[in-house]
């Protein structure tokens, strides 16, 4: 019985040592090999300055997709856009009844069904906030190197003469 309370003991001052022991962040030199991360070469412990917020692509044409379905992004600004339960104000140039004056292009009609595929007077609730699908264009280079090829380009490669 002894014998345990002292090995009880032993355990409760090994666990508080280590918790109170402080931790110290390596020398430089003993950094190793460094990993580049969007964070750029600043250490953990120390803060990067904020980059500057980019500009948001302000263009009336649309951007081409890249693949089927995928939801077009934003080419405008939206900031300070109502966009909640009480209001949408994208509705107030991309709703059907809209559109012919404002110049913009409709909801796509899927936004106009349930889940059950059944066609809706007025946008799903389900397709009522579109930042949840729909992003604004940023001016930012590519964070990370695209070397994505869509499949009319790959068909257009295998159905070219001699390519075989």
């Amino acid at each position: 019985m002894k014998r345990q309370k002292a090995f009880t003991l032993f355990a409760a001052v090994l666990v508080t040592g280590m918790l109170i022991t402080p931790v110290t962040a390596p020398d430089a030199q003993d950094a190793g090999p460094s990993i580049a991360t969007l964070r750029g070469a600043a250490p953990l412990d120390r803060t990067n300055s904020a980059p500057r917020i980019p500009q948001t692509e302000e263009t009336d044409r649309s951007r081409g997709r890249n693949y089927p379905e995928q939801p077009p992004t934003i080419p405008h600004k939206i900031d300070g856009y109502q966009l909640d339960k009480n209001g949408n104000q994208c509705l107030s140039c991309h709703a059907r009844t809209r559109v012919s004056e404002s110049g913009a292009p409709m909801i796509s009609v899927t936004h106009f069904m349930d889940r059950d595929g059944q066609a809706l007077a007025t946008v799903s609730p389900r397709r009522y906030f579109c930042n949840q699908c729909h992003v604004v264009q940023a001016r930012t280079p590519d964070a990370v190197p695209n070397t994505f090829v869509d499949i009319d380009s790959l068909l257009a490669v295998e159905n070219k003469p001699g390519a075989n």
